[in-house]
């Protein structure tokens, strides 16, 4: 019976010998939770309010940069930075030069090997007034020879009389050119009642006073008005002016 429960009192110490260690989560800080009660945490929390407080005691990783002050040799030294990222093998400095801030596509490099593609112009617009460009073209040869063709083809047209006017109506620029009156001023007599009902009623014929003008000079006008299209005898119908006809052929 002894021997039993020492046996049993052995296997339990061993037991209990080979069970991890419990953290004591007895001595908790209040307010602040479980794992906050680290030295980082301290040192942190004062930082923040130190920051908060603005004591000047917090300090920033960033470090200030000198800003450019406006003078020549700041801008003189800008601008070389700029033209010596941009020419080609200069370092891109983040202005786009390398494949990874354009296309992707990498730069063609010129050479005599390897030209530069030709400039395209704009349809419709010739360059022969550019020298380089006409003399990469073509030779004073081909110019000459170009010259020839042209003159081979080039015509001289001999003048011919005019062709006559045949079965067309009265010429009112030829008779304005013709007439010296000017308009209202009576040259021909005029007889008959109701002139002025009779010239609005022949005159609505017609959308356009040359029109009317032609139809009077047919009719047998100036002379004769049997329409009554010419009321003063001054020898123009419906009211047709011929001073743009005559200040015309003065110039």
């Amino acid at each position: 019976m002894i021997t039993r429960t020492l046996l049993a009192m052995t296997a339990g110490g061993l037991l209990a010998a080979c069970q991890p260690a419990i953290p004591d989560s007895g001595n908790i800080n209040s307010g602040r939770g479980v794992g906050f009660g680290d030295s980082n945490f301290e040192a942190e929390q004062r930082a923040r309010d130190a920051a908060l407080a603005g004591d000047g005691s917090f300090t920033s990783d960033v470090t200030a940069q000198p800003l450019d002050d406006g003078s020549p040799e700041a801008t003189a030294a800008e601008t070389a930075r700029v033209l010596a990222a941009t020419r080609p093998g200069g370092a891109s400095n983040g202005l786009g030069n390398d494949a990874t801030t354009n296309s992707g596509v990498s730069p063609v490099n010129a050479s005599p090997s390897n030209p530069p593609p030709a400039a395209v112009n704009a349809v419709g617009i010739s360059n022969e007034n550019n020298f380089d460009a006409v003399s990469g073209q073509r030779s004073i040869q081909d110019d000459a020879a170009r010259v020839a063709a042209n003159r081979a083809q080039y015509q001289v047209v001999q003048p011919e009389a005019l062709p006559e006017r045949r079965n067309v109506g009265p010429n009112i620029v030829a008779y304005a050119l013709q007439s010296n009156q000017s308009v209202g001023q009576q040259v021909y007599s005029r007889f008959g009642f109701n002139k002025a009902r009779k010239f609005e009623r022949a005159c609505a014929q017609y959308s356009h006073a040359d029109q009317a003008q032609i139809a009077f000079l047919e009719a047998g006008g100036p002379e004769k008005d049997r329409e009554g299209m010419d009321p003063d005898g001054d020898g123009f119908a419906c009211n047709w002016d011929p001073t743009p006809f005559r200040r015309a052929a003065q110039g």
